[in-house]
């Protein structure tokens, strides 16, 4: 765990709606000055836990604090500390991007010259600021989720909520985004993420929470969670999809586990003990059966691969 301050505490928090409870005595702690990742399977409570930061539902018990205000006893506190960006962007296609953040800097209780110095600033911190008296109508799909992540921080908030904010971008805007992102947190911003990307959370989380049926099952940075997994992966493309069955049953007595496999990609990964030494069992096996391989490694589990081995299924 961080020894930083905690931008975020929940225990023991609960919510339910009707039969389902959303959490169930949820434990969760936020370093401040850190992006903090949240992952679990649809349903686990991720967007619940968010809203009660963001002060948009009420816990049925225990306690939440943002910031070191208490959310539930004075919420009107704790929104002044935070921005939130959803999935889809929430700007108005009519006006230009500055004009876009300039209203929500009004909005924050900015006077007109606050309002646009806030928005020059944070036009910059988004890369924007060559486009910002174009119509946001012409903007494209990346551009306007960056400009709604700016309306998220013309208040200067301490906490940004990203609730999955790069659903449906294209590669090279998702990594855009991740790099205005670790820039915002580079100048002190605190994040708390949501994502169904786990190489998103890989790549800008300090710390991961993953919640399973409302209630945390694990926490620790990326490397310590993919240690806690404890195998390594051999793991094997083919050159030919036909050889895939073939390779299976050859490195099966390598494995741990069942070995997983990416028909489309050519690709199986097999759960080691010991993945240097069974490398190189693979590679004598492998030369010895006359196989074609593209490529042939070993490596530690993904992210992905944790979270389906503490979770049981698929996010």
């Amino acid at each position: 765990m961080s020894s930083r301050p905690n931008i975020v505490e929940a225990s023991k928090l609960r919510k339910r709606y009707g039969k389902v409870e959303a959490l169930a005595g949820l434990d969760l702690e936020a370093p401040a000055g850190a992006v903090t990742a949240i992952l679990g399977p649809n349903g686990a409570g991720k967007t619940t836990f968010i809203k009660a930061v963001a002060t948009l539902l009420n816990p049925d018990s225990g306690t939440l604090t943002v910031g070191g205000g208490d959310a539930l006893a004075a919420p009107q506190l704790v929104r002044r500390m935070i921005g939130l960006a959803g999935q889809n962007a929430a700007v108005e296609p009519a006006l230009t991007g500055r004009e876009n953040l300039v209203m929500v800097a009004r909005l924050f209780g900015h006077n007109r010259a606050a309002a646009k110095a806030a928005a020059d600033i944070v036009l910059s911190d988004i890369n924007l600021i060559d486009d910002a008296d174009r119509p946001v109508k012409g903007y494209s799909g990346g551009m306007r989720r960056r400009l709604d992540l700016g309306a998220s921080l013309v208040g200067a908030p301490q906490l940004l909520l990203l609730d999955e904010p790069t659903t449906g971008l294209d590669p090279r805007t998702r990594i855009e985004l991740w790099h205005t992102i670790r820039a915002l947190v580079a100048r002190g911003t605190s994040v708390l993420l949501t994502t169904q990307y786990l190489e998103e959370a890989d790549q800008l989380a300090d710390h991961v929470v993953i919640i399973d049926h409302g209630r945390s099952i694990a926490t620790g940075t990326p490397t310590e969670l993919k240690a806690r997994a404890g195998r390594a992966m051999i793991e094997v493309r083919v050159a030919h999809a036909s050889e895939l069955a073939s390779v299976i049953q050859l490195l099966a007595p390598l494995g741990t586990e069942t070995a997983r496999v990416d028909e489309p990609a050519r690709r199986i990964a097999i759960p080691v003990d010991d993945g240097a030494a069974r490398l190189a069992d693979a590679v004598r096996m492998l030369a010895d059966s006359g196989i074609q391989l593209d490529d042939l490694g070993v490596r530690r589990p993904t992210l992905d691969e944790v979270f389906l081995a503490l979770t049981g299924g698929p996010k």
